[in-house]
């Protein structure tokens, strides 16, 4: 059976992840034809929970206890640190330009500017698997920290925010779900296990070995998985000529909804890639920073929005904005992103 499993595991790694989306588009399109699409997306929404909860937790905690921390770890740790914060903070400061450039009230201005800081969050993990091929150790690092970012920080902020307003319109009931409550806390707890275990004198795994190797293909799992759900959360509907007008905004559409998207399409396609590649590439220039670090921290500048972040709707994000920049942002960043990683796997092998 292990071996088996050992054999079938090159085809859910590496660059043979990628299909997963083009295989759940397409097999979501037929199943929707005899269910219909509003069944598929309530299943996938489930499907997306047990992901969460059951899947990447144990990816991180896989990631982290087999890293071995030493300085050119930390330091590159702390750099994905920083660019995490700075990819946030150009959202926050795109999006405050914005709200004064468009005059919004202050109802929409709180709905708009949370839009726009969660949608700044990638698909690292998604896509991870396929960066792993070829520079382990700086993709798991990336992954791990994005996946910290996404999943723990950005709810935690966002649950800030609408304890704020919640107070600010005398609403006594919070309407989050408990499982939003408490997930940032249960994946951290992964994360904070696994660096406790592996610390100085701590045990190591070899996930060559029968039970661990089962771990290794149960978290392997997890990105293929993770591809099919974007490609299932893709509507045709979403891709006809009249909404790629509006997109670039050809056709004029009185609504603010486009004008949103536009907005987050700008942020996550041509300022952040363009922001990190101009300051990552000068110090890679310069000799600050390994071709290995570069490649990876220029892929993740390019990700597309992660789906995941339709589950942070009860924080009071927009859900139609949220669901479109999902849309586009994957099908314009995916093939750059597969481009990216075979240009650069030839550069830093």
């Amino acid at each position: 059976m292990i071996e088996i499993l050992k054999a079938i595991l090159p085809y859910i790694s590496g660059l043979y992840t990628l299909p997963w989306i083009v295989i759940g588009f397409i097999l979501t399109i037929l199943i929707a034809k005899i269910t219909g699409r509003e069944k598929i997306d309530k299943i996938m929404k489930k499907i997306g929970l047990i992901l969460l909860y059951f899947f990447i937790p144990v990816l991180l905690f896989r990631i982290f206890i087999s890293t071995t921390f030493g300085s050119r770890e930390i330091e590159f740790s702390l750099i994905v640190s920083f660019i995490i914060l700075l990819m946030y903070i150009l959202a926050y400061v795109y999006a405050k330009y914005q709200m004064k450039k468009q005059h919004f009230p202050a109802k929409k201005e709180s709905l708009y500017f949370k839009t726009m800081l969660t949608n700044q969050g990638r698909s690292s993990a998604f896509i991870g698997s396929a960066m792993m091929a070829f520079w382990q150790l700086e993709a798991g690092i990336f992954m791990a920290l994005v996946g910290i970012a996404l999943f723990a920080i950005i709810p935690y902020l966002l649950s800030h925010l609408h304890k704020k307003e919640c107070k600010e319109t005398d609403e006594s009931k919070n309407p989050l779900p408990w499982f939003l409550k408490l997930y940032p806390w249960y994946l951290i707890s992964f994360v904070l296990a696994a660096v406790l275990l592996h610390g100085p004198g701590g045990i190591t795994i070899d996930f060559n070995e029968s039970i661990p190797f089962l771990v290794k293909f149960y978290t392997a799992i997890t990105i293929p998985a993770a591809l099919y759900y974007v490609g299932a959360g893709i509507h045709p509907s979403d891709l006809k000529l009249g909404e790629i007008k509006k997109l670039i905004g050809l056709d004029s559409d009185d609504s603010d909804h486009w004008k949103w998207v536009r907005d987050m399409f700008i942020l996550t396609v041509l300022i952040t890639p363009l922001v990190i590649g101009v300051l990552f590439g000068g110090l890679h220039l310069l000799g600050f920073i390994p071709g290995a670090w570069l490649a990876v921290i220029i892929i993740n500048a390019v990700l597309p929005v992660t789906s995941t972040n339709m589950f942070l709707l009860p924080y009071g994000i927009d859900k139609r904005s949220t669901a479109h920049i999902v849309t586009w942002t994957t099908l314009v960043c995916v093939p750059i992103v597969v481009v990216l990683i075979m240009i650069f796997s030839y550069l830093f092998p």
